[in-house]
């Protein structure tokens, strides 16, 4: 029987999960992919099979999955039902791993109380992150979990890109400046030598546009700074989220409009961004489909954001080589991949428009001075590789780089 790693990513409303088989050399092989969605409204499990066979397509009752601990035991029933036996491990995706943990690391209790002491930085994620953890660790105590962090990949930023101007104190508590979607740049950076080796050891920009956005500069596939900072809403506008926003704001929509932390916090995660400033939808395909020319303003003021901090990026690098789009709109989305790249025509930035109609993966023009790509990302598969690379280790408590496999 193949050895098999689950990986698991829990949101708000969805469980997102991937079974790999462990090939011979440790490679790892995606068997299986799905979700179960509508959690708390009108659940949903489906799956389907690497080659695209559905697995699973039915309606799950409401009180069956009516939150996302409860959700997990679906997943869990369904999976009991199709696999010869458990995983060896299960890997998660947890948004913020604080100033403690800088690697993936084997889950106990001690590692889930310090996890959960970071819900004040990610309240949108990090409960839901770390609810399917606790119903494995009561369900199943003696199966390897691990925890694999967004904000790990960019722990290793200079103290001037990662402090506020804030006093000592603070940053000694933890106030400072983390950046997310780490997972996704760190798979990013392990494809750079692959597909794009003139760049792969040089200054590149990789922007992940998805219903969360943020860009990443690195410099010899490493992180050396990030849009998004302290917490998930920082840097470029998202689908709901505001990004950069004057702390002024905060402190007005506090007295003068008489919200309290709870109206603000909902206010800040769930009605802003794209979503605030079109009036009309957090997403992008119906932005792009729509004639209101709200939604032209909220895709302009997008793309006006994502040059502007190319900028910024571009100054923490001191040079710009290649960028990078990645994610659900920055793979699939080349109408905003064109506009982009006219913001950017100062930098000698220039679109092959059939490479980008195509999606790439390499979308510049033969005369472009910075080299520009489209690489799909796969976060799912990062963290099998932390998780094997753990399991490997034999040991709890134990943290590990990403490995070569896969």
């Amino acid at each position: 029987m193949a050895e098999t790693i689950l990986v698991l990513n829990a949101g708000s409303s969805s469980i997102k999960f991937e079974l790999f088989e462990v090939a011979p050399g440790d490679r790892l092989a995606s068997r299986f992919s799905g979700q179960i969605e509508g959690i708390g409204v009108r659940p949903h499990l489906y799956a389907r099979k690497a080659g695209g066979e559905t697995l699973v397509d039915r309606a799950v009752a409401l009180e069956e999955a009516a939150d996302v601990e409860r959700a997990m035991g679906v997943v869990e029933a369904w999976l009991d039902e199709i696999l010869d036996g458990s995983p060896a491990a299960v890997g998660h995706r947890v948004v913020h791993g604080g100033p403690v943990h800088a690697a993936p690391i084997a889950i106990d209790a001690r590692v889930l109380t310090t996890l959960e002491s970071f819900v004040p930085l990610a309240p949108l994620h990090q409960p839901n992150n770390l609810a399917p953890i606790r119903s494995l660790l009561r369900r199943r105590p003696d199966l390897l979990q691990v925890a694999c962090f967004d904000t790990g990949f960019h722990r290793g930023h200079g103290e001037l890109a990662d402090r506020f101007a804030l006093p000592e104190a603070l940053w000694e508590e933890g106030i400072r400046r983390y950046g997310f979607h780490g997972l996704s740049y760190e798979y990013i950076a392990a494809r750079l030598p692959e597909l794009a080796p003139e760049i792969a050891q040089g200054r590149v920009i990789v922007a992940h546009l998805g219903s969360g956005c943020s860009m990443c500069a690195l410099r010899a596939g490493r992180s050396v700074e990030s849009t998004m900072g302290f917490t998930a809403l920082d840097g470029l506008p998202m689908g709901t989220r505001p990004g950069q926003l004057d702390a002024g704001v905060v402190l007005h929509l506090l007295t003068a409009k008489g919200m309290d932390a709870a109206a603000l916090e909902r206010f800040l995660y769930h009605e802003c961004g794209l979503k605030g400033l079109s009036g009309i939808s957090n997403d992008v395909r119906v932005l792009l489909a729509s004639p209101d020319p709200r939604a032209k303003r909220a895709l302009d003021f997008f793309t006006y954001k994502i040059a502007q901090m190319t900028g910024w990026l571009a100054a923490a690098l001191e040079g710009l080589d290649g960028f990078v789009f990645t994610a659900g709109i920055g793979e699939n989305a080349p109408t905003i991949r064109e506009a982009v790249a006219h913001r950017l025509a100062w930098l000698g930035m220039t679109l092959d428009p059939h490479a980008n109609a195509v999606h790439g993966p390499l979308i510049s023009a033969a005369g472009s001075r910075v080299r520009v790509y489209v690489i799909p990302t796969d976060e799912e598969l990062m963290i099998a590789r932390h998780t094997l690379a753990i399991l490997r280790r034999g040991r709890p408590g134990g943290a590990a780089r990403s490995t070569a496999a896969g």
